[in-house]
């Protein structure tokens, strides 16, 4: 069943990357209803990512699409912030943001 967990691109705001996690349903009927997985909880049903990515928020219209953030700069290696990448990361973004705002 892990084999038919998917995974969104991962996208961004000035402090942390994001991506959903798509559970089939029926792995999702098993889950808690009313609050957050741990990263044990997580893994242990097959979700599958680098290190830093934390369960962040219920979206209670579609429980089995799990939502994660990390902060921006995260070694996916070790799951902490590199400040030098989170400078890196940051300016990447703000540069992004002024391209698509036309400026």
């Amino acid at each position: 069943m892990t084999a038919r967990i998917e995974y969104s691109e991962k996208y961004m705001d000035a402090m942390f990357e994001y991506r959903h996690v798509i559970l089939p349903k029926e792995l999702a009927k098993s889950l808690p209803k009313a609050r957050l997985l741990s990263e044990q909880e997580w893994r242990g049903i097959g979700v599958q990512q680098s290190r830093g990515w934390g369960h962040y928020a219920l979206h209670r219209p579609e429980p089995h699409i799990l939502l994660f953030r990390r902060p921006l700069g995260t070694d996916p290696l070790t799951g902490k912030v590199d400040p030098e990448l989170e400078v890196q990361e940051k300016g990447t973004y703000e540069r992004n943001l002024a391209i698509n705002q036309g400026k």
